[in-house]
């Protein structure tokens, strides 16, 4: 059975979708996937074992979007089921124009319009619960108490030794970031217990070096910066290959999820029931309740961004301590 699944563009919730792709291939055994996707979620989902095909979608880049989108859609081919889970014009004509029968997506003015099968999903749930939700619309003996964790299948590093994971970056916006010298007081704090590892994308690399400067001014010297330096291949083998992951509300905050990693994940303005770390036995968050949040915003609105100064490094330790590990 041939399945084309449009992911996500951001990291974060491609990974969020993998519940879902497991349903899809649980309910059709015979299951083959085609994943479409960005540079980043093909990146990290096109492992999957039953993924024959994986394309990063270009045609964003085309002087007419819209005849990028068709011819894309005719190299593709037809496909037994095909479901997308962006919320998107060009999403949706991408499956329509494959002239597959049974298209999925989200409910909208252009879904009802071109696809078969729009179902209303309510959005005060977590992102898992809504992409399972769409992707198993056509099953009829679907429960939520079906949903699996998340799933990544790229192999993690083995370390010789325990590794934390700091991750300070979030690609959504400034808003979301909690504070390199906080990261580091935190990271120095389990510097005797733990190697560290500094992440972050190539726009984090600013970040992650002040972080490695504060550390040196704490006199820690167990430290490896990769900002900037890994694939996303290399990303999600070091971060699952962590015995701790301390992070912003992240992409990579959801590769730990996906890996099992213990984590403490630092939120702001972000709806924390919607994306927290799916199924994860030990993780903790660590947030403050304000009358402005969640605003969803990339920035402060009020530029006082009090969501997170203040949350202070001791908060985040003893948030890692409650989370009770055995080093």
């Amino acid at each position: 059975m041939r399945i084309l699944v449009i992911l996500p563009n951001w990291l974060g919730d491609a990974i969020m979708a993998t519940p879902a792709i497991e349903l899809l291939a649980k309910k059709h055994p015979s299951a083959r996937f085609t994943f479409v996707g960005s540079y980043v979620s093909i990146e990290a989902l096109k492992h999957h074992p039953l993924c024959q095909r994986a394309v990063v979608d270009e045609t964003k880049k085309a002087s007419s979007r819209l005849m990028a989108t068709y011819k894309f859609a005719k190299k593709l081919g037809v496909f037994n089921l095909a479901v997308t889970f962006r919320n998107q014009l060009h999403s949706s004509l991408l499956l329509y124009f494959t002239t597959t029968v049974l298209t999925i997506a989200r409910e909208s003015w252009h879904s009802r319009f071109l696809l078969s099968h729009t179902p209303k999903i309510v959005t005060n749930q977590h992102l898992v619960e809504q992409y399972s939700q769409l992707a198993m619309v056509n099953i009829n003996d679907f429960t939520k108490d079906e949903i699996p964790p998340l799933k990544l299948y790229i192999e993690p590093k083995k370390f010789g030794k325990p590794m934390l994971g700091i991750n300070a970056g979030a690609t959504y916006g400034s808003a979301k970031r909690w504070y390199p010298e906080r990261f580091a007081a935190v990271a120095a704090h389990f510097s005797n217990r733990y190697d560290i590892i500094i992440f972050g994308g190539p726009n984090e690399v600013e970040m992650a070096a002040e972080i490695e400067e504060n550390l040196k001014k704490l006199g820690i010297t167990n430290y490896t910066n990769l900002a900037g330096k890994t694939t996303i291949e290399e990303l999600c083998s070091n971060i699952g290959g962590c015995s701790l992951f301390i992070t912003n509300d992240s992409g990579p905050m959801h590769v730990a999820a996906a890996y099992q990693v213990p984590t403490v994940a630092i939120f702001g303005p972000t709806k924390y029931k919607e994306t927290s770390q799916w199924m994860n036995e030990k993780s903790i968050i660590v947030r403050h309740e304000m009358d402005c949040s969640p605003c969803m915003k990339r920035e402060c609105p009020l530029e006082h961004h009090e969501c997170m100064t203040t949350i202070t490094a001791s908060e985040v330790i003893e948030a890692v301590n409650n989370l009770d590990l055995k080093v």
